[in-house]
């Protein structure tokens, strides 16, 4: 498990528009927000992605750059990308769940035929300019998400107090 305040693992990795994606390699103003999703399987991923690009303006407003990934592989990452209305979010795939773990994330075990053999369970990452854990909520099930309403009220109140992350301890 990473504590805030700690250097993040380096994401590497494809996204559906042919291009590559590097944690190391971003420049925010403010933070990174890594949002780790389920997969094309899960409809509460396709609400969460959608009402995330419903406020992409408002988070790059705060000088917050998106990534959502997942473990799906590129061909069920690109069709998530084109048939969910997520236009415009990069969206990562082929996640090695062994480096989710690195991140703490949970993972599962299929239990139906729409679900993969295994996959990670949500979280959300907010990453600083120096790639040092900022913020994180990590779920061990679909259910009971952050909004980003909340998120973004949080942001505000960071940038405005200049607030430390907290939890390193």
């Amino acid at each position: 498990m990473i504590k805030p305040r700690e250097k993040v693992p380096n994401i590497n990795i494809e996204l559906v528009n042919n291009t590559t994606w590097n944690l190391y390699d971003q420049t925010p103003e403010n933070f990174t927000l890594i949002l780790f999703y389920r997969g094309k399987h899960c409809p509460i991923c396709k609400k969460q992605l959608e009402q995330l690009k419903k406020r992409m303006d408002e988070f790059t407003e705060r000088g917050v750059n998106i990534i959502a990934i997942s473990s799906d592989h590129e061909e069920k990452a690109t069709s998530t990308y084109k048939e969910w209305d997520i236009e415009g979010i990069p969206i990562g795939y082929n996640f090695d769940i062994e480096e989710g773990r690195k991140w703490g994330l949970f993972v599962s075990e299929g239990i139906n035929e729409k679900e993969p053999k295994t996959f990670l369970e949500p979280g959300i990452f907010i990453v600083d300019t120096n790639n040092k854990l900022y913020w994180q909520s990590i779920q061990s099930m679909p259910f009971g998400r952050p909004n980003f309403k909340d998120i973004l009220n949080g942001i505000d109140y960071i940038l405005k107090e200049n607030y430390p992350a907290r939890g390193e301890l």
